[in-house]
């Protein structure tokens, strides 16, 4: 009987060590069982490493479920949703997957295009690739983009391979999702031409995800050149430098977003710099000053300082509210200071419209659309906090509720724009 239970104890392992998880003959998806573990030692990297102590991870994900920004299938919670709650740090995954369902002599890994929030990758025990960069000694976070890692024809003939992906979380991350950590997606492993359908299929999703974002710029920009024709012809008028301002401002802020996730040039850090800290403060501010003026508001007169006043330390908020600052600094006190300087932008925002109603009547009411619909995307983070619904997924794309209320919101302004044109031309004309 003894015998008969060592039989039974490496069928077992054999299972769970060299699971084939075919999907069918020229790829599979790396589903698991994944052998787990957090911490860091490069050792783990090495084939021949015993992980039978480590838990077991699967990737399996629901019937239906993505990622909640472009619409990536197959994505799964992270260690933090599985007994790692407050762990942020370095984490090892491995699998040995055995080879002999696979056709083709070449083959290749498509890396997960969702992890949290930097990887490397070994093949055999050795480093193969990575997605962001492990030169220092804590790793510089990029986006996550689809990738591919061409395999040598030797892994083929020996029927196995052991893969290792040794994973980076940080802090901040941890911090904004409580489901966060390591892969979300499963890699791929297979015959290298599925694989690039694969990955080029993972590329076109990503891509459509963020193509709204890269056309709205064009658009703000488009609409900050009409209204800098309109100042020329009226250059008594403020409100078009204001809403030019504004609209630049906007088209930054819209741009940066394909170009986080589409290149790898920014940095995560660079990006909280740029858009969070910078840019989207100069945003609000610009906006409450545009439709000020837009309106023809006076009063209250201290307004435009306090917009000015608020902005300041707001950048300065969004800025200590950072997680991954060094030091010893309160980030829970600057990210409240932060929320209620924005309901200080929001009560500003609903004066201005209850003012400009009330003094401008009919052309106030037309431009309540285009107000509503600007600062759909400017107070987005209260709109979620309302529980309203901040993304949706027709035809499997991730389409913002900010994109949506900016497209309408670029119909809408252009036509107040023309209106504005034709009723100057109309004063202009000799009586």
């Amino acid at each position: 009987m003894k015998w008969l239970t060592l039989v039974i104890t490496f069928i077992f392992c054999a299972a769970a060590n060299a699971a084939p998880l075919t999907i069918d003959h020229s790829l599979i998806t790396l589903n698991g069982p994944w052998k787990f573990k957090t911490g860091d030692n490069q050792q783990w990297a090495n084939p021949n490493f015993d992980d039978s102590h480590w838990e077991t991870v699967d990737l399996t994900a629901p019937a239906g479920a993505h990622d909640g920004d472009v619409g990536l299938t197959g994505y799964v919670p992270g260690w933090a949703a599985k007994g790692h709650g407050t762990y942020a740090g370095y984490a090892w995954y491995r699998i040995h997957i055995s080879l002999d369902s696979l056709s083709g002599n070449t083959l290749a890994l498509a890396g997960p295009p969702a992890v949290d929030d930097a990887y490397q990758i070994f093949i055999n025990g050795k480093l193969w690739g990575s997605a962001g960069d492990f030169s220092k000694p804590e790793p510089v976070i990029y986006s996550i983009q689809p990738r591919i890692f061409i395999l040598p024809d030797s892994i083929k003939h020996k029927g196995a391979v052991t893969i290792a992906f040794r994973v980076w979380m940080s802090a901040a991350t941890l911090s904004g999702d409580p489901q966060a950590g390591g892969i979300r997606i499963a890699p791929m492993l297979g015959e290298k031409s599925a694989i690039q359908s694969k990955y080029n299929f993972q590329w076109r999703q990503t891509i459509k995800g963020y193509i709204v974002d890269a056309v709205e710029p064009a658009i703000f920009i488009l609409l900050a050149v009409i209204s800098f024709i309109l100042y020329r012809s009226d250059p008594k008028n403020t409100a078009y430098l204001w809403i030019i301002t504004a609209f630049l401002f906007t088209a930054l802020v819209r741009a940066n977003q394909p170009f986080f996730y589409w290149f790898q040039i920014e940095s995560a850090h660079e990006f909280d710099l740029v858009t969070t800290v910078i840019l989207m403060p100069l945003v609000i501010g610009s906006w409450l000053m545009a439709w000020r003026t837009w309106f023809k508001l006076s009063r209250p007169i201290w307004m435009p300082k306090a917009i000015l006043i608020l902005t300041l330390p707001y950048m300065c908020s969004q800025l200590l509210r950072l997680t991954w600052l060094p030091g010893a600094i309160p980030h829970t006190l600057f990210r409240d200071l932060s929320n209620y300087i924005r309901l200080i932008f929001v009560a500003m925002m609903l004066y201005i419209i209850y003012s400009g109603i009330q003094q401008n009547r009919r052309e106030g009411w037309l431009a309540l659309p285009a107000v509503l619909l600007i600062s759909t995307g400017l107070f987005a983070q209260e709109l979620s906090e309302l529980h309203i619904p901040g993304i949706w997924f027709p035809y499997g794309v991730g389409v913002s509720r900010t994109q949506y209320a900016y497209l309408a919101f670029d119909v809408i302004i252009l036509v107040l724009l023309i209106s504005r044109a034709r009723k100057l031309r109309k004063q202009k004309l000799p009586s």
